[in-house]
């Protein structure tokens, strides 16, 4: 699913129906997956229902979520909305929620057993100047020796972007409201990936707050188990 990476792709959310993973109470509309059934690279959004869980479990390649409603759960801690994670190759897990939750996950993304465990409580954190009239900058995860950067951008009503250009490719979540470019608009929890290559212009009228990855496209394959 959505495995070309010269193509562009965008994936509304609002639009899926919900799919039932193997626990049967944990639901998820997946946007991008390569790979076989209940394996391989996954990138999408997922939701357990209240007293949901998984048993134990390890992560190949890493994982990554941002908690978007509700608490998240696992014998490390607890993790409200707006916490990001990044449990690294040879994190170990038996996630949960209590009262359910609504999260952004991703899958087998994130090789190298070098990689740090990441945890930031975005609400609690600073955001800096974007640089950008209108826009604010929170980094989730840049490391030495790897080429991927998250980081969420809070983008104020009426945001007019200068045209941004990415060589490597790119791909944003909207957590939060809604923008547009050229091509189409994005409400909340819209996917969009960008090939290499693409330059766009968005904007926002009423405000919103993306993710936005950059450099990711070194670790997507066409084909993984």
């Amino acid at each position: 699913m959505n495995g070309d990476l010269s193509t562009r792709v965008v994936a509304k959310t609002s639009e899926m129906d919900w799919a039932a993973s193997p626990s049967g109470t944990v639901f998820r509309k997946r946007v991008h997956h390569v790979g076989s059934a209940e394996a391989g690279q996954v990138t999408s959004l997922v939701r357990y229902q209240p007293d949901a869980r998984f048993p134990a479990h390890a992560h190949p390649d890493g994982e990554e979520i941002l908690v978007l409603d509700g608490v998240f759960s696992d014998e490390h801690g607890d993790w409200p909305a707006g916490t990001y994670l990044l449990n690294p190759e040879g994190f170990r897990h038996a996630p949960f929620s209590s009262a359910g939750c609504l999260l952004f996950v991703k899958l087998r993304q994130f090789p190298g057993r070098k990689r740090e465990h990441h945890v930031i409580e975005t609400g609690s954190q600073p955001w800096d100047n974007g640089g950008i009239t209108g826009v604010e900058r929170l980094p989730l995860y840049e490391q030495d020796g790897f080429t991927d950067t998250m980081t969420l951008e809070r983008w104020a009503p009426g945001t007019h972007l200068p045209t941004r250009h990415f060589v490597d490719g790119a791909e944003y979540f909207v957590v939060a409201g809604s923008f547009s470019d050229a091509d189409g608009d994005y409400d909340t929890y819209s996917w969009l990936r960008l090939p290499p290559g693409t330059s766009h212009t968005p904007r926002t009228a009423s405000g919103c707050t993306v993710y936005v990855k950059t450099g990711g496209f070194t670790y997507l394959t066409g084909s993984l188990d």
